[in-house]
């Protein structure tokens, strides 16, 4: 009999340690499910094109300033790309997908940081996810101010530069949508303080009824 599959999203706001732990869990994973294929990506990211698409959102500057609805149609293109070449394939099989972020990341940043409406952010990113819902939402919580603090690469991506002000509204974005219907019973809020192993140790206690 096969598997289920299983797609868990890491999300969070910034410095919740989401990429770090991420691949812990990943590498967790693979050791206690010899039998499954086990997966990291991330996103915006995962493959050549996607990755480009990263780079020219967060990485490349422009002597004009990207409209934060360019912005999100293109995190949802890159979303596209990813979702089939590389989730689908491992979930298709029966395996475990962990991901460093997903579109619940362009709601929270583009609907509630930039100001567009979480309602239409996921109207946009409706074709490109076509049906790729997380089963499990481990969402990081941490302290902004910690966050910022925490945060060490500056140059390669322009959000980490971004102040507290818009990192509050990213919050009430991640508050609103883990309200809604189908959302909420997927959503696990993680304690993101303390140390690395002290968290890794509530993701796994978190993550392990759903493994079969």
């Amino acid at each position: 009999m096969q598997n289920k599959s299983l797609y868990i999203v890491i999300e969070g706001t910034i410095g919740t340690g989401k990429t770090t732990q991420s691949k812990k869990l990943c590498e967790w994973l693979k050791e206690t499910n010899p039998q499954r294929e086990v997966k990291w990506t991330r996103e915006p990211g995962g493959t050549e094109i996607a990755e480009d698409i990263r780079s020219t959102v967060q990485g490349k500057k422009y002597n004009e300033e990207m409209e934060p609805i360019c912005e999100a149609y293109l995190y949802a293109s890159s979303r596209a790309q990813s979702l089939r070449k590389v989730v689908k394939p491992i979930l298709d099989n029966g395996g475990i997908v962990v991901a460093d972020r997903s579109f619940l990341t362009s709601v929270a940043n583009q609907g509630g940081g930039r100001g567009i409406s979480i309602d239409q952010i996921l109207h946009i990113n409706t074709p490109a996810i076509e049906g790729f819902i997380p089963n499990i939402v481990l969402y990081f919580d941490l302290d902004i101010e910690v966050g910022l603090q925490r945060v060490f690469d500056s140059d390669g991506d322009k959000f980490e530069s971004l102040g507290i002000d818009f990192y509050k509204k990213v919050q009430q974005g991640y508050n609103e949508i883990q309200k809604k219907e189908g959302y909420f019973d997927k959503w696990i809020n993680i304690d993101a303080s303390g140390t690395e192993d002290e968290v890794f140790e509530r993701i796994k206690n978190s993550v392990s009824p759903y493994i079969r």
